[in-house]
C-alpha cells in the first residue's frame, strides 16, 4: 500500500455532496459467488452513485451486547456460515479499514457509549454485497454492530446521530432482509421467485410504509400482526433496514430495487435513499 493511500484512509474526511443511503437485501451467502439478477442489482446501484470515501455497514450478522464499530486498519474476511461450497470459503475481500472514521462515528453517537473493536472484521452481510459494488476492494469499510439487548426504537434513534457522515462521502449501508424466516423456507424453491401469502402481505405493507415515509409502524413491528410476526421471527435481519430508514431526510427520494421474494419466506427487497 502506498503512503498516500494510507494517508487518505486515516485523514479526516472533508465535506462532500450528501451521499445516498442503501438497504441491501443480501439473501444467501451464495450471492457472493453466483451470477443472478440480485447481484446485478447491487452492481447497478454501485455504478449509479459517486465513489464513496468510505463505507459504514450495519450487518445483520454482527450482534453484540452494546454498540461497537470496527477500528482495525485491515479487517479480516469472516466466513460466518457453514455447509456451503469451498469456493465461497475461498473468497477474500481485503478492503482496508478506517480507524479515524471509527473514532468519528464513536464521537457522533452521544446517547450510548460506543466501543472500538479490533477483533471482528467484515462478515458476509457486508462483504458478500459490497464486493459486487466495489470489486477492487479499494474503499475503506467499517462495520457497526447491532446491540441485541435494545428495542427497535433505540436503533432508529441511534442511526439518526450518524447522518452527518453522509456529508463526508461515507456510504452507509444496512444489510439484512425485510422478510427473513429460515424455519419456513421452501427448500424445493430455493432459486425460484416464490412467496407464502404472509410473506407477500408483510413485504407489501412494509413497502407501503417505506414509500409513504410512515416509519412508526415499522419501528413498532412487533405490533403489526401475524404476517409481521412470521416475517420477523428474530429482528437481526430487519433492524439494518431501520438504520437506513432513520437516515432519510424529509426531501430525500427513495427507490426500491431487487424487489422479489425467494424460497417462500425471504425477500430481497432493497432500497436507495437519495438527496434531492
Amino acid at each position: 500500500m502506498k503512503l498516500k493511500d494510507l494517508e487518505k484512509m486515516t485523514a479526516p474526511m472533508n465535506n462532500t455532496a450528501k451521499m445516498p443511503v442503501l438497504f441491501l437485501g443480501h439473501g444467501s451467502p451464495m450471492n457472493a459467488i453466483e451470477e443472478n439478477e440480485f447481484v446485478q442489482g447491487f452492481r447497478k446501484v454501485g455504478r449509479e452513485i459517486q465513489k464513496p470515501n468510505a463505507i459504514l455497514c450495519i450487518s445483520a450478522h454482527w450482534e453484540t451486547r452494546g454498540t461497537f464499530v470496527t477500528a482495525m486498519q485491515n479487517p479480516r474476511t469472516i466466513h460466518d456460515f457453514g455447509g456451503f461450497p469451498q469456493a465461497l470459503f475461498d473468497v477474500q475481500y481485503p478492503a482496508p479499514g478506517n480507524p479515524e472514521l471509527a473514532r468519528e462515528t464513536q464521537q457522533l453517537i452521544t446517547t450510548t457509549e460506543v466501543g472500538l473493536d479490533d477483533k471482528w472484521g467484515l462478515d458476509h452481510g457486508a462483504w458478500s454485497v459490497i464486493k459486487h459494488m466495489y470489486p477492487d476492494a479499494d474503499i475503506p469499510v467499517i462495520q457497526m454492530s447491532i446491540d441485541y439487548t435494545q428495542p427497535a426504537s433505540y436503533h432508529y434513534a441511534l442511526a439518526k446521530q450518524i447522518n452527518r457522515l453522509r456529508d463526508k462521502g461515507v456510504l452507509i449501508i444496512g444489510s439484512g432482509n425485510m422478510v427473513h424466516n429460515l424455519r419456513k423456507v421452501a427448500w424445493n424453491k430455493l432459486n425460484e421467485e416464490f412467496a407464502f401469502d404472509w410473506a407477500t402481505e408483510a413485504n407489501e405493507t412494509m413497502k407501503k410504509y417505506i414509500l409513504n415515509g410512515n416509519h412508526q409502524p415499522l419501528i413498532d413491528f412487533k405490533s403489526q400482526g401475524t404476517a409481521f410476526d412470521l416475517a420477523i421471527p428474530t429482528p437481526e435481519h430487519y433492524l439494518p433496514m431501520l438504520y437506513a430508514l432513520a437516515l432519510k431526510e424529509e426531501n430525500d427520494s427513495i427507490t426500491l430495487f431487487n424487489d422479489k421474494p425467494v424460497a417462500g419466506s425471504l425477500t430481497m427487497t432493497s432500497f436507495k435513499i437519495d438527496a434531492i
